[in-house]
Parts: structure tokens; sequence; C-alpha cells
């Protein structure tokens, strides 16, 4: 097992847990994420959900096997299959019925970064490294990236990033509204727990308000679902042409 889900007085810690390789998401990794968002769902006891890595790391993106059995043949059954489930993880946070945290230790690239602002809030390390990474490595971005990042940061922020390859800190984050607070390495996780702690103590009040929360807040004007899709016919072009398939 590659993630791990303890849950206690109201609150759901999910950790992906492969520090080897900087808990890089791999499609059995996405795989047991949504098996475990799935128990978070069916336990009403449960008001809010912490995300974190092992290893004082979130998230380096997609494994990079999995990228590169994805340039060979992105089309492949398999490969599409995979590649779906990772997507499937980012958007089925978005769908859980807590409230949910991010919490972010090293670096959150790519995929990671998706993860991260797929959450309801992030506290973030002053020393975090949050980029997109996807063009840098000669890859279209996906899992509806731009929309994850225009909706939080604005336009300007996500151009800068996602096209421009800009590479932020926890602290330029809370400025452009990527996080909400930015702490001491060591104390990110504590700082979590904390904000989960206080809406954890009346669990079906957090997923009343959580409901309430997005739908006010509203979705981006291009929709998650349509975004993830808009992105993958460039992004498979792209890991073709990245491994040398033209």
């Amino acid at each position: 097992m590659e993630v791990d889900l303890e849950i206690g007085d109201g609150v759901a810690v999910l950790t992906l847990n492969a520090p080897e390789r900087r808990n890089a998401l791999t499609p059995q990794m996405a795989g047991e994420m949504v098996a475990a968002l799935e128990r978070v769902d069916a336990d009403d006891g449960v008001g809010a959900l912490v995300i974190r890595g092992a290893g004082g790391r979130f998230c380096a993106g997609a494994h990079t096997g999995t990228l590169a059995g994805a340039g060979s043949d992105p089309a492949d059954d398999a490969t599409y299959t995979g590649l779906s489930v990772i997507y499937e993880s980012f958007t089925r946070v978005g769908r859980v019925r807590a409230f949910t945290i991010a919490a972010v230790r090293g670096a959150a690239v790519g995929a990671g970064m998706n993860l991260a602002l797929a959450t309801d809030m992030r506290v973030v390390a002053g020393n975090a490294r949050l980029m997109s990474g996807f063009l840098r490595i000669g890859l279209h971005p996906g899992g509806g990236h731009f929309v994850l990042l225009s909706r939080l940061a604005g336009r300007e922020a996500a151009a800068a990033m996602a096209l421009g390859g800009a590479e932020i800190d926890g602290d330029r984050a809370v400025a452009l509204g990527l996080a909400w607070e930015s702490v001491d390495d060591g104390a990110v996780e504590a700082r979590a727990m904390d904000f989960a702690a206080g809406v954890a103590k009346d669990p079906a009040l957090a997923r009343a308000a959580v409901r309430s929360f997005r739908m006010e807040t509203g979705p981006p004007a291009v929709g998650w679902d349509t975004a993830v899709q808009t992105e993958r016919a460039p992004q498979m072009w792209s890991m073709r042409r990245r491994s040398g398939g033209r």
C-alpha cells in the first residue's frame, strides 16, 4: 500500500507514502487514493480531511515511469485507463464531502500541484516549491491544470506558472491566493490539523457547510470535467512527441 489513511476525532489524514520517489503518482497510488476517499465519504463522522506526503515531500507529480509508458502510446487502453485514474484522484478530492486541506511541504509539481489545488484550502511551508513543470519536460498540462490555477490565482499567475515556467515558494503562494498560510516547514502538518480539528467538531455541519461553500464560490467558467478533456488530447500528443513518435 502506498496510501495511508488514519481517522480519529472527526479528522481523516491521507498520506501519500512513497517517499523514495518523492510521492510521485502512479495509477496504483491514484487508485488507492480514490478508494481511501470513498472510505472518508462513507464515514459520516469525518468532518475534515488533511492530505499530506510522507518524508516531508508533498508530491513530485506523475511518476516518470508512468509518463514514459504513456509516451509510447498514450491511446493504449491500459495507458489511457491509468492516466484516467490519476486524473480521477484530483477530481475525487474535489468531491469529498468533508472539508479538505492540503499540508504542502517540499515540492508540489505538475500533477502534485493539481492535487494540492484540488483541496478547499492549503497550508504550505515557506520553503515549499510549487510549479507547473509540464512544459519544462515537454508535456502539455493535464488534469484541468489551467482551470485549477486560474480559479485561485487568476489568469496572469496561471500564465506565468503554467506557460512561463515560474516557480514560487510558500510565501508567494499565499500572496497569489494559492494558499491560506505559509509557516515553518516543521509546523505545516500541525497547523493543517488545527484547522481540521476545529471544523471536525461537528462533522454533519462541516459537510453541509462545505457543500454550500463549493456551490456558492462556484466552479470556474469552464467546468473541471470539461477542462480535463480539453487538455487531454494535446497532452496525449505531447506524450507521444516527447517519446520520439511524431
